[in-house]
């Protein structure tokens, strides 16, 4: 069976208690640098550090009242410090604390949807190679072109994810900043220099440059990440969604004992989760344009993006881990069926060898108008149900002027058309294509 998401890794990220420890983080290396440079006591500093704790709880109690986050975070970890509080947040601002937890806690989030990539790759990578020479048709607009194999399609979206790997990485390193410049950015309480060295505390690098917050075109990258993430996780599973179509069968995700499709019908077997994983994609690409809008704060910052990122981010890398989750179990398990797609394959009659018919005409001497017609009309006759394809072709005096039956017969060669995919594994795979061979 698939094994069962639990939210607990990603969803702990974002709990109440983990952002606080997030928060409390910041504002104890602030504490320490201030300490380390004689602005605070030290012993104060050491004492904080023993002391400081929150609860969670108290911390909404308080907040129902104050009706400010930070503030009732900060009466709460007082309340377990005591006098040596008011050393606590010195010289700064909500948001020099909260963006920089954010950063923290994004870090942290995308390090498991990086984790999930892997995933997805390995196993496109596995399906890949065991299905290297595995032939099926191609289809464009949905309709039979010319063959393909079964293991060429998944090394499209290996390579795919691979990109999707280095944006999420990109969008991580842009998010790895925080702030310590106070209220509008001017280090008007505290000097440049702690903001250096809590940052680097942090494992953060300090903005160039922010204002009363860091700005959301960063955080925007991070969400457009997710969100073409996501649309390349639909991609995957509407190919499956249609290859698993009645009247195609040539893949379905795994069906486990007990399973049933439908409530009126029990001989469904509905491609349910690869449809969820499309629904949730919607959700997620949709946080783009929040992002987006929030970019565009007043002046040097309002509060009109903090209520929505409250939602985006946590909801975002939720759901883009969950839906890594959901698709890597559905392609380690995936149903293939190669019969199936050397039925299709050959459901045309011969159709798909066209533009190898039309080619070597024209390297005949053919005109390619003329060479289109013989070979077009050979193929309307022949969907029409008026002989064969191969059939029509061997009768057309046109191409019977220029092609042999041996050379209309090497026209339609399977292993011709595929002779390349050996090659297309190298660009993709590197060195371990050549050294797994050329079989599935």
């Amino acid at each position: 069976m698939i094994p069962r998401y639990t939210r607990d890794e990603m969803g702990r990220i974002w709990s109440d208690a983990h952002r606080y420890e997030k928060w409390l983080e910041v504002e104890l290396a602030v504490c320490d640098t201030l300490a380390e440079s004689g602005q605070i006591p030290s012993e104060a500093a050491a004492r904080i550090r023993r002391k400081a704790a929150f609860d969670p709880e108290r911390v909404l109690e308080i907040e129902r009242t104050v009706q400010h986050d930070v503030i009732a975070f900060l009466t709460s970890v007082g309340e377990h410090v005591g006098p040596d509080s008011r050393f606590i947040h010195l010289g700064l601002t909500s948001s020099d604390v909260v963006d920089t937890a954010n950063a923290l806690l994004l870090k942290e989030a995308a390090d498991l949807i990086l984790a999930g990539i892997d995933r997805v790759r390995e196993a496109l990578k596995k399906r890949a190679f065991e299905h290297r020479r595995t032939p099926c048709v191609g289809r464009t607009h949905g309709i039979h072109a010319e063959p393909t194999t079964f293991g060429l399609k998944m090394a499209v979206f290996y390579a795919e994810f691979g990109r999707a790997r280095e944006r999420v990485m990109r969008a991580r390193e842009a998010i790895s900043v925080g702030k310590i410049s106070g209220a509008v950015g001017t280090f008007a309480h505290l000097d440049p220099a702690v903001e250096e060295k809590v940052c680097a505390k942090l494992g953060l690098k300090p903005a160039p440059i922010s204002s009363q917050v860091l700005q959301r075109d960063r955080f925007a990258e991070f969400v457009a990440a997710l969100a073409i993430l996501a649309a390349s996780l639909e991609k995957v599973a509407t190919e499956v969604r249609h290859l698993q179509r009645t009247e195609v069968g040539e893949a379905e995700e795994p069906f486990d004992a007990g399973q049933k499709g439908s409530s009126a019908m029990p001989h469904k077997r509905n491609p349910v989760a690869c449809e969820q994983v499309c629904g949730l994609a919607r959700v997620v690409k949709s946080h783009v344009m929040v992002a987006l809008d929030n970019v565009a704060l007043w002046h040097e910052r309002d509060i009109s993006h903090s209520s929505a990122e409250r939602v985006i981010f946590p909801d975002g890398t939720i759901l883009s881990d969950y839906m890594l989750h959901r698709l890597g179990g559905i392609l380690e398990r995936l149903e293939v069926h190669p019969e199936a797609m050397r039925k299709n394959l050959e459901a045309t009659g011969g159709l798909i060898y066209s533009q190898e018919v039309l080619l070597a005409l024209a390297r005949k001497g053919a005109t390619r108008e003329e060479a289109y017609a013989w070979v077009q009309d050979s193929a309307m006759k022949a969907r029409e149900g008026q002989g064969t394809f191969r059939g029509n072709l061997q009768v057309q005096k046109g191409i019977r002027k220029y092609l042999s039956e041996a050379e209309l017969d090497a026209c339609f060669d399977l292993e011709r058309q595929l002779r390349n995919v050996d090659r297309i594994f190298r660009r993709v795979f590197g060195e371990e294509a050549a050294g797994r061979g050329s079989g599935g």
